[in-house]
């Protein structure tokens, strides 16, 4: 199942990588070092979609265990809607419109941007549960960077003493990546998609054929919600998902669970 996920990645992003390339110059299309750095670009990406990723994602829900325990999510149909509107309302308006900006920020090093974005993220977890997942997953991804030797000692200490997110340390490792912002966006929220599903196959319960449709669906809808990330400026850019913040209170005192959020 690791390997049919990976594959839809791939297809994804390098379809997107190919049309960049379509409009370039014959002579730059064939160049050897080119297509070495666009297999790089790739594979950084693909690294950074898997589920093998020590962030430990795999141990969060993100309120969807509560919308189960609900009656919001009760089969593969319910689980695909409310999955999708994650996507287009929490994920697309929220941390993947922060991280449309802070990838570049982090490559310039626009000290006073990250600063001001790091405070956006601290500032809009609706929820203690919430807010431990992106803490906890910044710093474990923080810690997986500092043992990469990519990322600068000035960026991994800014990182660091802005009390790491998982959004901000993502847009810096995906800033690394030196791929196309809409490749880098597709790659983060494909992983996002992957988790979510995994914990649907494991909390509804759902089959693996269904899971695979449910991916397949997001996996169609991502391009889609990437370019609204893309699109948002600092005044559109939002976390206002009223029905998540309850299920994600919720969840804090829900007697039988699975997962941390």
């Amino acid at each position: 199942m690791v390997h049919i996920m990976a594959d839809l990645a791939t297809h994804m992003i390098m379809a997107t990588l190919i049309r960049q390339q379509l409009s370039m110059p014959m002579n730059k299309l064939m160049s050897m070092d080119h297509i070495a750095n666009m297999t790089t670009e790739l594979l950084q990406l693909i690294w950074l979609a898997s589920p093998a990723l020590p962030v430990g994602g795999f141990s969060y829900s993100e309120a969807l265990e509560a919308a189960i325990d609900h009656g919001h999510v009760h089969d593969e149909l319910s689980c695909a809607d409310w999955l999708a509107d994650q996507l287009h309302l929490s994920q697309a308006r929220g941390d993947m419109a922060l991280m449309a900006q802070a990838i570049p920020a982090w490559q310039t090093m626009n000290l006073v941007r990250l600063k001001e974005l790091s405070a956006w993220v601290h500032a809009t977890r609706e929820t203690h549960e919430m807010r431990l997942q992106t803490e906890q997953m910044g710093r474990s991804l923080l810690d997986w960077l500092r043992i990469q030797n990519k990322a600068t000692a000035d960026a991994l200490k800014l990182c660091g003493e802005m009390r790491p997110t998982y959004p901000m340390a993502m847009a810096l490792a995906l800033s690394l990546a030196n791929a196309a912002l809409e490749s880098a966006l597709q790659a983060y929220a494909f992983g996002w998609a992957e988790n979510m599903t995994q914990a649907a196959l494991k909390a509804v319960p759902l089959g693996q054929i269904s899971g695979q449709k449910i991916l397949a669906r997001l996996a169609h809808e991502i391009p889609e919600a990437v370019q609204h990330a893309m699109a948002l400026s600092d005044n559109d850019r939002q976390a206002f998902c009223p029905m998540l913040a309850v299920m994600s209170a919720r969840h804090e005192t829900q007697y039988s669970r699975l997962f941390r959020s």
